[in-house]
């Protein structure tokens, strides 16, 4: 459960595409995102948790990075994720196979949920969090790169987007 480095984006150069727009929630950087109804606000796309409804679903990948316009780190000084302010500018990534980014993992309360270095992640609808594969999904976008034990709360953890 250890961060490698102070942002969201690890692979360095960045590959993916990264644009401006407006967060329509508090999501904290690292959490999968998607583009909201009504969509644009002041001239911007507008851009909330993603949640169609189903964990696992394919559609675009969209990660929330840091709030480096404001001077916000990943973390907040007592080392919980810095949860977004709704209606403000972020930075939107849309990442390609091979990044390697550190993302939002959703502890799930009351299950043994350790994970493997090379388990498979999908995003957990309605939070935009990344949890353990089921199987049956038609999205498996991550692969875990490191083992974490008996998490507590939410955590970062390095991942690889697989683009699948």
């Amino acid at each position: 459960m250890a961060l490698r480095g102070n942002k969201v984006v690890i692979s360095s150069p960045q590959n993916g595409k990264q644009r401006a727009g407006v967060l329509g929630d508090t999501s904290a950087a690292g959490t999968c995102m998607e583009i909201q109804t009504p969509f644009y606000q002041g001239g911007q796309h507008l851009y909330r948790a993603f949640q169609p409804g189903t964990d696992g679903l394919r559609r675009q990948v969209i990660v929330l990075l840091e709030d480096d316009i404001q001077g916000f780190g990943i973390l907040k000084s007592d080392g919980t994720p810095n949860a977004g302010v709704s209606g403000t500018m972020r930075q939107f990534y849309w990442p390609v196979p091979g990044d390697e980014m550190n993302m939002l993992i959703k502890d799930i309360a009351g299950t043994a949920d350790d994970h493997t270095a090379g388990d498979l992640l999908i995003i957990n609808t309605g939070t935009g969090k990344l949890i353990a594969s089921t199987g049956s999904e038609q999205s498996d976008p991550f692969v875990l790169l490191e083992t974490v034990i008996d998490p507590t709360a939410d955590f970062y953890s390095p991942c690889m987007f697989t683009g699948y």
